[in-house]
């Protein structure tokens, strides 16, 4: 019996020093393997300093970012509107509209700030800026990856950790709820999937985002505590929205559209671009030619196009050791780079039978002065015919998989300007053959151009010229009245840059804080009587064109 105990008892021993080096080899192996992390570790963070300590010269493009509102050029009143819109105690979803380079992107940035410091505003001083690109932001079918809403990591995903070996989901925030309690700034927001879209409305209807995992019990004791209150609860994503975007505004959803005050930042004259410029040569301690500034101003579209005119322009100039960027400098970097010139549309000087100035809005809040040419010939026999060139006859409405196709707006309008014209000169305007031509390529949208195309063909009917110094825009009615258009505010700079002394507007669009341009008379017109009234000189119509 004793001997059985013993027995026993040595087996006994056996395997407590077996499983003791059992263990022991485990710790060995996992000091190991922890030794052998941290020298990896240490050798990837010595790379890690050694890269971290070259660093190149700021780009030019980083140091003229403006770090205040006066250093943002042309952008008045969006400025004004946007601080409006964020900087009191109620801030509002905004989408930015506007030329790329005018400084949508910081002017975001800066209305933050200031929030900030206003005691009344919901922005703590801790409201964060969180930015997100629309572009890279792709929408993953599978749902694995979204950078905008957030994710659950499901066990069977690689890399889902202790907590995936469990069998636990793990939620995954997103930018949404990044930019909890401050702001979301969406570049590009015209870009995001149309289901990333409809998710982010109903972000911002319930302030916070559910996610789902169909491997989450609500049951499972398992299951951390934080875990089941973010399946339970939401992940909490109460921010205020700022999408910026080039794209017109017709051409992103309503329902987005409607949950935010739209602001529009305008494209920047040659006198801002000049600023800008200037502004680029002196952060680089750089003097510039005055011939130099008139090219940049030429050929630079926005902001960011003259930053880099400059740069490329002074590593020429600091090549050859000068200083001073030259004219010849700045000529050949927009020649090497294929720069097209801004266009720029100016006024006749002279009088002109058959002419008048319109105007139109091309990109997002973008107005330009368009030309417009008639001429009228009698036909001899039959019905004569409208032929209307530098115009595209056939237009595509909607987008996002639902585009329809019809005619131009612009051959109707001309229909009903014939039929206006018939009435108020007492001939048959369709016993003449019509031809109105828009030289430049601009894209006009025909109703407001129904103005300037009833004073080109009464003025070549006539023989009585167009006042060169007058533009308008308006939609003309079967009726001979002037219905509202839209753009109207960028029309108007977009003349007075012209150089237009009188606009015609619709009486419908007025406002009384058109009275404040003082370069330019704006005046309202109701009918296209009161129009010719303003655009000739004679009272009474006087066709010089036989009748057939």
């Amino acid at each position: 019996m004793d001997n059985f105990a013993g027995i026993i008892g040595l087996v006994q021993v056996f395997f407590a020093i077996v499983i003791g080096l059992y263990f022991f080899n485990l710790l060995r192996n996992q000091q190991s393997s922890r030794v052998a992390v941290d020298k990896e570790s240490r050798k990837e963070m010595d790379q890690l300093e050694r890269l971290r300590r070259i660093s190149l010269t700021e780009p030019l493009s980083e140091k003229t970012r403006p770090k205040t509102f006066d250093e943002i050029i042309g952008q008045k009143d969006g400025l004004k509107a946007l601080r409006a819109a964020l900087c009191g105690p109620n801030p509002q979803h905004v989408i930015l509209y506007g030329p790329p380079g005018t400084g949508k992107t910081a002017a975001a940035r800066l209305v933050l700030n200031e929030a900030r410091k206003n005691p009344l505003s919901p922005f703590g001083r801790e409201a964060c800026f969180t930015e997100l690109d629309a572009n890279t932001a792709r929408f993953d079918e599978r749902g694995i990856a979204d950078p905008l809403i957030g994710t659950v990591h499901d066990p069977i995903y690689q890399g889902a950790g202790p907590l995936g070996m469990a069998g636990i989901p793990q939620p995954k925030p997103g930018a949404v709820t990044k930019a909890h309690g401050g702001v979301l700034f969406i570049d590009e927001i015209g870009e995001l999937h149309p289901i990333q879209i409809n998710k982010l409305l109903k972000v911002l209807e319930d302030r916070k985002v559910f996610l789902e995992s169909a491997y989450y019990n609500s049951e499972d004791g398992n299951i951390p505590r934080h875990i089941h209150e973010i399946f339970r609860h939401g992940l909490p994503a109460d921010f205020r929205l700022i999408g910026a975007t080039t794209r017109m505004p017709h051409e992103l959803p309503p329902a987005i559209r409607s949950r935010c005050l739209e602001i529009f930042f305008s494209g920047l004259s040659p006198l801002e671009i000049r600023v800008i410029t200037e502004n680029a040569a002196r952060r680089i301690e750089f003097g510039i030619a005055e011939e130099a500034l008139a090219v940049v101003t030429r050929f630079a579209a926005n902001g960011r196009e003259a930053v880099n005119i400059i740069q490329m322009a002074a590593g020429i100039a600091l090549g050859e050791g000068r200083k001073v960027i030259s004219g010849e400098d700045i000529e050949w970097v927009v020649n090497s780079t294929q720069i097209p010139p801004r266009p720029e549309r100016k006024p006749p000087e002279k009088p002109q039978i058959g002419y008048a100035n319109g105007l139109a809005v091309y990109g997002p809040n973008m107005g330009t002065l368009i030309e417009v040419e008639a001429t009228a010939l009698p036909v001899k026999s039959g019905r004569g015919k409208v032929t209307i060139t530098g115009i595209v006859e056939e237009e595509e409405m909607g987008g996002r998989g639902h585009i329809v196709r019809r005619k131009g707006t612009a051959k109707g309008s001309a229909e009903i300007v014939l039929t206006v014209l018939s009435r108020y000169t007492g001939l048959n305007l369709h016993d003449y053959d019509i031809h109105l031509n828009f030289p430049g390529g601009t894209p006009v949208d025909g109703p407001s151009a129904g103005v300037s195309m009833a004073a080109a063909v009464y003025s070549c009917l006539t023989g009585e010229p167009v006042d060169p110094l007058t533009a308008m825009t308006g939609e003309i009615s079967v009726r001979g009245l002037i219905r509202p258009v839209g753009g109207i505010p960028a029309k108007i700079e977009a003349a007075v840059d012209a150089g237009i002394k009188k606009i015609l507007i619709p009486q419908f669009n007025w406002q009384e804080g058109f009275k404040r341009h003082r370069l330019t008379e704006i005046v309202p017109v109701n009918s296209i009587e009161e129009a010719f009234g303003e655009l000739f000189l004679k009272s009474e119509p006087m066709v010089v064109l036989p009748s057939p």
